[in-house]
């Protein structure tokens, strides 16, 4: 069940403080170790602030790997759009003197030789390990402007209706407006979902994310291996990050998300990777075009100065 207040304002997060620093991780799972920590850290002394980072980051940076989204929002909660010098300089930015970079991990593929008739066989790409690349934000550089995908940052609905109404028919997933399930603003029945009509189109939009997280999550094994405040605060969860990342205010304060942290740290972790997976799928599927090129050529880029 939703009941998700939204109004069409941006979220401000400069009030969220960084996490402290940690040594340097030097594998995925070393990354996403060390973020949880410090995360359960912060959330063992009350504060939520650090998790609303993290949920924020996942929608900006979807585009990015679970380890690398933590990286980012733990060194800079503030950063919006990153990307590396080479790439910044192709867009005619100059990263200002004496920002500090922002190290992420990037992939390092090999090639694994083996001989075989087939031809296309006989280089396999395999991965061998990763390397510590930096990326700047925006904010860290100077130069010309940037283009602005208005349909992100308007705080309106718009399009995106349609696309995610689209994606949610196309997961076999029957929808239907009905009255009859007032007061609730949503129901999901595994398989079906049903809306109260006559929402404001921001928080019907929002509705519709929560309650198809629980159908594509909460429907099967994962039901009896979580608590109905989990379920309820994952699909909360994603709702904000994608509600956030379209330009909606998700109206939710941080210290609800603390639900998602009841003293197990691989419980916490697997939350924040069902968030992140779930919420960069619905994104993917909605973004309008151009928003989806640029993120793609921004992750590409960094990628490339690895080598």
């Amino acid at each position: 069940m939703s009941s998700i207040a939204i109004t069409n304002e941006t979220s401000n997060q400069n009030n969220v403080t960084s996490l402290p620093s940690t040594p340097k991780p030097q594998t995925s799972k070393e990354v996403i170790a060390a973020n949880v920590q410090l995360l359960i850290e912060q959330l063992e002394a009350g504060h939520s602030e650090g998790l609303t980072a993290y949920l924020t980051a996942m929608g900006r940076f979807h585009n990015y790997s679970f380890g690398n989204i933590l990286e980012i929002a733990r060194q800079n909660p503030d950063a919006t759009r990153v990307a590396g010098l080479y790439a910044w300089n192709q867009l005619g930015r100059k990263v200002s003197k004496g920002q500090k970079g922002i190290r992420i991990l990037a992939p390092m593929i090999g090639s694994k030789r083996k001989k075989d008739k087939d031809i296309t066989k006989q280089n396999t790409p395999v991965l061998v390990g990763f390397r510590a690349v930096y990326v700047f934000d925006v904010s860290q550089t100077e130069g010309a402007e940037l283009p602005q995908f208005t349909e992100r940052t308007t705080g309106d609905v718009g399009a995106y209706r349609e696309r995610l109404i689209d994606f949610t028919i196309a997961q076999g997933i029957e929808l239907e407006f009905k009255d009859s399930i007032a007061p609730a603003l949503g129901m999901s029945y595994g398989g079906r979902i049903a809306i109260l009509p006559g929402q404001a189109p921001a928080e019907e939009f929002s509705t519709l994310v929560h309650e198809l997280a629980h159908e594509m999550l909460h429907k099967a094994e994962r039901r009896t291996a979580t608590t109905k405040t989990v379920r309820e605060t994952e699909a909360e969860a994603i709702a904000f990050v994608v509600s956030q990342t379209i330009g909606l205010d998700a109206g939710r304060a941080s210290a609800d998300y603390i639900h998602l942290y009841h003293g197990n740290a691989a419980l916490l972790t697997e939350s924040l990777e069902v968030i992140q997976r779930t919420s960069a799928l619905i994104l993917s599927a909605i973004e309008p075009p151009a928003v989806k090129a640029e993120e793609d050529s921004n992750v590409a880029a960094a990628v490339e100065e690895v080598a």
